[in-house]
């Protein structure tokens, strides 16, 4: 069966297209944040944004009104979240993971590979996308909070201060 009805095709063209310019709206009403460098917590609100989006298209059981306040009271409590994260002590730790340093001084910390699930090899590449190619030369590499990993080389180190607050690096404060 291509289709159910004639009237089915008109409402999905109609609902999606006032949806779509919805969640554009709500997204640009969001913030950057929104559709920046996710964290896991921003990555599960995106889903969950793309999902109710796709529920208020494709399923005539939920009113158009009550899709959008989905999409509203989403995108608010992603912004409260947000602003908590910001503003309020504590907060950030709660909905956001620890920057975790995976090599250090040229070392890799094996504990911390196997504790964030990720292989030596991945480490490897992420060097030598910088263009290095000797361990020894690598002051330290991060996995950051949104998962992607970033390397600082020997000569860019500085006094280190970029480094506060990432777990098992060796900054001003000392592992």
């Amino acid at each position: 069966m291509w289709f159910d009805s004639w009237s089915e095709i008109l409402r999905v063209l109609i609902i999606g297209s006032v949806a779509y310019t919805a969640v554009v709206v709500v997204l640009r009403v969001s913030g950057k944040r929104t559709l920046g460098q996710l964290n896991a917590f921003d990555f599960v609100v995106t889903v969950a944004i793309g999902s109710t989006l796709a529920t208020i298209l494709l399923s005539s059981d939920v009113a158009f009104l009550e899709g959008l306040t989905a999409l509203a009271l989403l995108a608010g409590l992603q912004f409260i979240v947000a602003w908590a994260s910001a503003h309020v002590s504590g907060a950030r730790a709660a909905v956001t993971a620890r920057p975790v340093a995976l090599v250090v001084s040229g070392e890799i910390q094996h504990a911390q590979l196997r504790r964030n699930r990720l292989s030596e090899s991945e480490v490897l590449q992420a060097v030598r996308s910088t263009g290095s190619g000797d361990l020894s030369d690598v002051a330290a590499v991060v996995l950051e909070t949104n998962g992607s990993i970033s390397v600082i080389p020997n000569s860019k180190l500085g006094n280190g201060s970029a480094l506060n607050g990432v777990r098992d690096a060796a900054g001003p404060e000392g592992p």
